[in-house]
């Protein structure tokens, strides 16, 4: 199966995993849905993730969070799609609910989160919004 836009099957698999209360789903792999598994397990989004490979076909299993029954995440909003991409300098990096959420970004520097663009002071393709 080929997939327009495998980043928002992602965010669609997580969001439908926490709606129905799953401990874990699983996501066809690739390096920018495994750094982006990262960047959510390092800001505390999801519980944890694995690589798992059978065969030739290797997936990632995001374990998903929750805390008092309730998803950690709110909410999953992807910004640049394949018909429309959406590029940003440093100076106009989005801040996600006013800093309490954050936004994942391609840059050269790798995916990294907004508050590490700043940091870095680069620029580059805003793959999503995470609350």
């Amino acid at each position: 199966m080929h997939l327009t836009d495998p980043i928002a099957d992602m965010l669609t698999r997580i969001r439908n995993g926490n709606i129905a209360k799953h401990s874990e789903v699983k996501i066809p792999f690739s390096k920018i849905k495994e750094s982006m598994a990262n960047i959510l397990k390092n800001e505390g989004y999801i519980a944890g993730y694995e690589i798992k490979e059978e065969g030739t076909k290797k997936d990632i299993a995001v374990t998903l969070k929750y805390m008092d029954g309730d998803a950690v995440i709110k909410g999953l909003k992807r910004i640049s799609k394949p018909g429309r991409r959406v590029y940003t300098s440093v100076e106009n990096m989005p801040k996600v609910l006013g800093g309490l959420g954050i936004a994942i970004v391609s840059t050269p520097k790798g995916v990294i989160t907004d508050k590490e663009c700043r940091k870095h002071n680069v620029g580059g393709e805003i793959l999503c919004y995470v609350w």
